[in-house]
C-alpha cells in the first residue's frame, strides 16, 4: 500500500497489486463529501438516520458523516462493513483531521473502536464496524438502513461485489424511501440496481467524473 496525495490535498491509498486507489485522485475529501454526504446523507429526510456503508477503508466517509451529524445535531447510527481493515500505522499517516475542521481526534477514535460492537463516538454519532465479508454476511431481520454508501472498489477491480445478488441484499435492508448512492455510473450497475427494485437516477459526478448514481427504494404498494 502507498499513501498518495490527491488534487485537493487529502490523502488516499494506492494498491499497486490492484492498480487501484481508495478514492479519486481528483480529490479524496471532495469526492466523498460530494457523493456520500451531499447526495446521500443530506438528501435523506429521516430525522435520525441509519447509514450502511460498504467499504470502511480509510474511514473518510465515516469521519465526514460524523462531522455532519455533529454539525446538524442529527442523531446518526453508522454501520460499516470491511473485510480488510487498515493497519494503525497507515491510519496515523492520514491527513484528514488537518483538513476538516471539528474532526480532531475523531479519526483515530473511529478506527480504534472495537469491531462488531455499537460504540458511541459523539453525542450524535454511534458507530458499528463489521469486520466481515459482505458476500456471506448474514443480516438480521431488523437490520435496516435509511442511506447506503456503496463504496467498494470499482466493478472492474472487485466484480464479485457489484452483482445482482449483492444489490438484492442491499435493497432488502434499505428502508422505504431509503437512498442508495455510489460513485459509479456504469450502465450495467444502474441496470442491475434498477432490476433489484431501486428507482435509479444519474446525477452530475464529482470532479473527474461526469456522472454518479443514486437510487431510491419505492414505497410499497398497498
Amino acid at each position: 500500500m502507498e499513501l498518495i496525495v490527491t488534487a485537493d490535498g487529502s490523502h488516499t491509498i494506492f494498491i499497486p497489486e490492484m492498480n487501484e486507489q481508495y478514492h479519486s485522485v481528483n480529490g479524496a475529501i471532495t469526492e466523498s463529501a460530494y457523493v456520500y454526504i451531499g447526495k446521500g446523507f443530506r438528501f435523506c429526510n429521516v430525522k435520525n438516520p441509519t447509514v450502511f456503508e460498504v467499504g470502511f477503508g480509510t474511514g473518510l466517509n465515516c469521519l465526514l458523516t460524523l462531522a455532519e451529524a455533529n454539525r446538524m445535531r442529527r442523531h446518526t447510527k453508522y454501520i460499516s462493513i470491511e473485510k480488510y481493515p487498515l493497519e494503525t500505522e497507515m491510519v496515523q499517516k492520514l491527513n484528514y483531521e488537518n483538513l476538516l475542521p471539528g474532526t480532531r481526534d475523531f479519526l483515530m477514535k473511529i478506527h480504534q473502536a472495537p469491531w462488531n460492537e455499537a460504540i458511541k463516538i459523539s453525542d450524535f454519532f454511534t458507530l458499528k464496524k463489521l469486520q466481515a465479508d459482505l458476500l456471506n454476511y448474514q443480516f438480521e431481520k431488523d437490520d435496516k438502513a435509511d442511506v447506503v454508501y456503496f463504496d467498494a472498489f470499482g466493478p472492474d477491480k472487485q466484480p464479485e461485489i457489484w452483482t445482482p445478488a449483492v444489490f438484492s441484499t442491499i435493497f432488502n435492508i434499505t428502508t422505504e424511501n431509503g437512498i442508495f448512492v455510489t460513485y459509479s455510473a456504469k450502465g450495467e450497475v444502474r441496470r442491475q440496481l434498477a432490476a433489484s427494485g431501486f428507482a435509479m437516477e444519474r446525477l452530475p459526478g464529482p470532479p473527474g467524473k461526469n456522472q454518479m448514481l443514486r437510487g431510491i427504494k419505492p414505497m410499497s404498494k398497498i
